[in-house]
């Protein structure tokens, strides 16, 4: 039996006093994929941000758990260490620090010790490769004058060197043509194994092509609504939201 990856209890969630999600409840076994789906404005982002720990959101009421440990009240920076990823619907543009010396400070700081220069670069330089990027881009400020797609790639070779426990893709496909859709799904693919875990929130199947899915959860003012499996994708595909409760899977 998979080990529990990510409990969630019992969760609500406010942003100055106006709670935005309210009873969420939610596990995330090692080797699982979920996927997170919504109309906007449900509080998809809140959630995953929560969990993360941005300080943004107050937790009213309830836990969250990874591998066992209660991290409700712990920081962002603690959880990063523990082994959760969060990659941004906007990625933030960070002048001063390229690109390879934020990953490489970032490795240090999960693996408490610094890389070793050529073999990091190394490394570097083939994930950049897998997801068709210009390595000259390394030593680029981090997203500075990158384009919206670049930027999502960039996101996912963060989520490839830094390969956490937990990663948390909010809309990770959004803005992308079809090409690098299919690039980030492969590396998605790269990352899995069977100790970590996903968390997708995207409104476009295509990014899931080839992946086991192994739940499908909706939210719906502030709650998940509902859960199924990838039939559950298809289903808001071709008929939207509103379908829902009719085929009776509240």
């Amino acid at each position: 039996m998979n080990h529990t990856l990510l409990e969630i209890k019992d969760l609500s969630v406010s942003v100055e006093e106006k709670t935005i999600l309210t009873g969420i409840n939610l596990t995330i076994k090692q080797g699982e994929l979920h996927v997170l789906m919504g109309q906007n404005g449900t509080g998809k982002s809140t959630l995953v941000s929560s969990i993360m720990g941005d300080p943004k959101y107050t937790i009213k009421k309830g836990q969250l758990l990874l591998d066992g440990k209660d991290m409700t009240e712990d920081s962002a920076d603690a959880r990063a260490r523990a082994g959760i990823f969060l990659s941004f619907q906007a990625p933030e543009e960070i002048p001063g620090i390229t690109l390879e010396d934020f990953l490489r400070t970032a490795r240090g700081s999960l693996d408490q010790k610094s890389p070793k220069i050529l073999k990091f670069r190394k490394e570097l330089k083939e994930q950049m490769k897998a997801l068709d990027m210009d390595p000259s881009y390394a030593q680029r400020y981090l997203n500075v004058g990158f384009s919206g797609g670049e930027k999502k790639k960039a996101e996912i070779l963060q989520l490839l060197m830094l390969n956490p426990k937990l990663a948390l893709l909010d809309e990770t496909d959004s803005g992308l043509d079809v090409d690098a859709v299919r690039t980030v799904t492969e590396g998605i693919k790269a990352y899995r194994n069977r100790k970590n875990g996903l968390l997708i929130i995207t409104h476009n199947a295509k990014i899931l092509n080839g992946l086991d899915v192994d739940q499908v959860h909706v939210l719906e003012g502030g709650s998940i609504a509902y859960t199924g499996g990838k039939e559950l994708i298809e289903q808001i595909t071709q008929t939207g939201f509103s379908t829902l409760d009719k085929e009776g899977l509240r």
